[in-house]
């Protein structure tokens, strides 16, 4: 590897199941500069399969396996892709920072009772793929320290986009929508807020057939349910207090249905509304109770290209100056991605990362297992 940089690559298939996101990354210099992006969609199949694998299910274990296998050829499918528009040759590279998909995120945020988190992956085979030491497994060690294992990003997101001058939020809108909070002074908190994408996204498919409601134009036609809003916002997760994480195992398509049942009179495009209006509420409360001074918010992941849910994120925090992370010099679907080639570099330096605040964990951790080439 030259020393004149230091490259990485992150991978990233969220709770949206919308496909991989991989980026290279040099951090020489201390730097955080993306040089290469790539993307694929999850195959029709392997999609169903993820979502179904949420819940327990027949010969789960066996399908587990086969259905990690198979992510790990679309993650090596785009680590080929990122090499190739990069221009780099694989042992140029020094590891692979390779989330998995999350199927279960049980944390108890007690180490006498530990939880535990799932991510299907097959490390060493992306390693036997690739030729590339592979990171993974970042979660656990920071559920068996007795944290949350969730969010791991916001540690990043005060690394790369902290300001001594501004007190400023990241918002990230996967399936679940997760905020780091920057304070001016150095301190970090960060925490899911609950729904980002995920039961817009169901509804949406019921509905219309379609992966996502592209920039909102569906709940743009549709009004906000404010009966319905307000059972859902009852839900005990938005009142809990921080350090919290969650998931599919809550907010799943059998939650939504629950709500609905007493609203049966409610149009498939006014419940859509609420969808989008539930989650930049919750997200708003959830900013106005621990971050009363944020100044600005940016956003990223899929969320961010939903133009309505943005504009009821503005309505939502009028006081507060959103933008996307394109502000700040890394596109809004690159951020998990370099978030975990900069979790990958913090695991090869044996650097352990402090989330006391963040996930309750005891004390600082190395988070993540190396798998050698």
């Amino acid at each position: 590897m030259s020393s004149q940089h230091d490259f990485y690559i992150g991978l990233m298939s969220g709770t949206s199941l919308d496909g991989v996101d991989g980026v290279v990354v040099d951090f020489a210099d201390g730097r955080c500069r993306v040089i290469a992006h790539h993307s694929l969609p999850f195959p029709a199949p392997l999609k169903a399969e993820m979502l179904a694998l949420n819940t327990a299910g027949d010969n789960e274990l066996h399908r587990a396996a086969i259905a990690a296998n198979q992510l790990v050829g679309l993650y090596a499918q785009v680590v080929a892709g990122l090499l190739y528009t990069a221009d780099v040759d694989a042992s140029a590279i020094r590891a692979i920072g390779a989330h998995g998909q999350t199927v279960r995120h049980c944390p108890t945020g007690n180490i006498a009772s530990t939880g535990y988190t799932i991510q299907l992956n097959n490390p060493a085979l992306l390693a036997e793929r690739t030729g590339i030491d592979v990171v993974a497994d970042f979660r656990s060690r920071d559920v068996a320290a007795g944290g949350q294992g969730a969010p791991l990003v916001p540690a990043f997101h005060k690394a790369v986009f902290g300001r001594a001058d501004l007190d400023i939020a990241i918002l990230n809108i996967g399936g679940i929508a997760n905020v780091s909070l920057l304070s001016k002074n150095g301190e970090v908190l960060g925490f899911d807020t609950g729904p980002g994408n995920v039961l817009m996204d169901a509804w949406v498919g019921l509905h219309k057939g379609l992966p996502y409601d592209a920039h909102g134009a569906w709940a743009a036609s549709g009004r906000v349910n404010e009966p319905l809003m307000a059972q859902m916002l009852q839900d005990t997760y938005f009142a809990k207090p921080i350090p919290k994480s969650t998931g599919r195992d809550l907010f799943h398509w059998a939650w939504l249905e629950l709500h609905l049942k007493a609203f049966p009179a409610v149009s498939a495009a006014d419940v859509q509304a609420t969808l989008a209006e539930l989650t930049a509420v919750s997200v708003a409360d959830a900013i106005k109770g621990h971050f009363s001074s944020g100044e600005t918010l940016y956003v990223c992941g899929g969320g961010a290209l939903n133009d309505y849910l943005m504009q009821r994120l503005q309505a939502a925090m009028p006081q507060m100056l959103i933008q996307t992370t394109d502000a700040l010099g890394i596109p809004v679907m690159q951020v998990e991605a370099t978030a975990f080639a900069w979790l990958a570099k913090k695991c090869v330096e044996r650097s352990p990362l402090n989330l006391q605040k963040i996930t309750g964990a005891s004390s600082a951790r190395v988070l993540g297992a190396v798998y050698p080439a």
